[in-house]
Parts: C-alpha cells; sequence; structure tokens
C-alpha cells in the first residue's frame, strides 16, 4: 500500500477539504479517514471508489490509487478506432457537424485536437490548427496579439481556464507553466463586465466575435473520454452570425 495514505491526503488537501469534511461527504468516519491517511487502515475497492467519487478524481487518479492500494488498475483508454468507441465517434461527430455553420472541435486535457468540423477548419486552418495540433501552442505564439483584437482579456480569461483545469487534474505541468506565461500580458484596462466575454478575431477585413461553451462525456469510464472537451464557437453579435453563415463550407 506503499503511497496510498499520502496520495488521499495530496487530493484532499487539493479539494481543500479538511479530514472531517472528506468523512461526512463520503458517508465514513472522520477516524477512518484519519487511518487511511496513515497507513493504519486498508481502503477497499470500493472505498476507493467512494472516495474518488467525492474528490471528483480523474480516472488515471483512481488508477493509481488502486494500485497503490494492491488492487488492479479498473480504468484503461481506447483507441478511437476501437469497435467500442463506435457510438462515442458517432455523438462526437453528430455534435460537431450539427453545429455547422459555427466552428467547434474536441481536444483532450493538454488542448491537442481530437476532432475538428468543417467550419473550424475552414476558420482555424491558416493557423495551423487540425487534429493533432496543439492549441497551447496557438495561444503561446506571436500570432495572438496581432489575430486577437481584444488579446490582453482573452490571455486573461485563459490563463483562469487552463489553472482551473489544471488544479482538476492535480497540477499539470503543460498547463500551469501556459497559464502563467499567459497572466504575463498585461491588461491595458479593467476587464469587460458582460454574460460572456468573446474573442474578437481579425483576419484581413473580416472582424469576427465569438464566445464558447464547453462540453464533456457525463459518466466517462475510460481514460480517454475522462479529460475530453468538447468547445463550440457561437457568434456574440449579428454581424458574426452572418459572416459565419456566409463563409461556412457546404454541409456534406
Amino acid at each position: 500500500m506503499t503511497q496510498f495514505p499520502q496520495t488521499l491526503k495530496t487530493w484532499r488537501r487539493t479539494r481543500r477539504l479538511s479530514q472531517l469534511d472528506l468523512a461526512l461527504e463520503a458517508q465514513v468516519s472522520a477516524r477512518h479517514i484519519s487511518f487511511l491517511e496513515t497507513g493504519r487502515a486498508r481502503p477497499s475497492r470500493e472505498m476507493i471508489a467512494r472516495l474518488g467519487d467525492t474528490l471528483s478524481l480523474p480516472l488515471s487518479v483512481r488508477n493509481q490509487m488502486l494500485t497503490q492500494a494492491g488492487f488492479a488498475m479498473r480504468y484503461t483508454g481506447s483507441s478511437w478506432d476501437d469497435a467500442q468507441m463506435k457510438p462515442v465517434r458517432a455523438a462526437l461527430d453528430h455534435m460537431l457537424d450539427n453545429h455547422w455553420p459555427y466552428p467547434a472541435f474536441a481536444v483532450d486535457r493538454l488542448w491537442n485536437v481530437v476532432r475538428i468540423n468543417a467550419p473550424a477548419t475552414q476558420l482555424f486552418g491558416p493557423l495551423g490548427i487540425q487534429v493533432g495540433a496543439s492549441l497551447i501552442d496557438l495561444v503561446l505564439s506571436n500570432q495572438m496579439p496581432d489575430m486577437v483584437e481584444n488579446w490582453p482579456e482573452v490571455a486573461h480569461h485563459s490563463a483562469q481556464r487552463l489553472r482551473t483545469e489544471s488544479a482538476a487534474q492535480g497540477g499539470v505541468q503543460r498547463l500551469d507553466e501556459a497559464a502563467e506565461q499567459l497572466s504575463k500580458v498585461p491588461l491595458a484596462a479593467p476587464l469587460s463586465r458582460g454574460p460572456v466575454m468573446p474573442a474578437i478575431y481579425r483576419a484581413g477585413g473580416l472582424r469576427l466575435s465569438l464566445f464558447s461553451t464547453i462540453a464533456q462525456f457525463g459518466t466517462p469510464e475510460d481514460l480517454t473520454l475522462d479529460d475530453l472537451k468538447i468547445e463550440m464557437f457561437f457568434p456574440a453579435d449579428a454581424e458574426t452570425k452572418a459572416l459565419l453563415e456566409q463563409m461556412a463550407p457546404p454541409r456534406e
């Protein structure tokens, strides 16, 4: 049971819970949580599952805790081409394809593009955004200040999102380093206040104001799906809506 006590303690603190808080939410005694964290008690598979749900742990961490406690890993990562992933692929393609004429793509935990629809390919393809490309590389590139009219605000919000996603995964160096770099972009004015903060893209004579929503699978049991995020862009004004409808490639 090497390291299980420390892993549990680290994640409890990451979620900013006391032993009593965790015990109450997991519906066990605080004494038992204390014994688990000191190694005086051995967790069962059921207890690890309960703690994982209570602490909203990534599936990879649940696997880690299982192996540390002497059990076999429960979760595996499937290839996108596996037969069992067919309904998942269909659902993902349905969401992306039916978001036409607006851009949308799916990214993994490190912001690498996994799927992309035709409008997103048309809009972001010239920037190198395609399946396998890194959105982190793009947002850290020198292109962004020239391409995004309100880049300081977008950089600030992107840094916040990166920190939040890193914290949810227990700290991811790649995300933390990107957030730190983006946080150094100086804000020329206080952040605007509105229901959403759009990114305003400029390309040639075009000006597109877009905001996005993010969706995830609700009950992932596979490592490949656990941190997958579907980002769907919407027009923030009538002019952008008209431009996207005009620019969108024909639906297949």
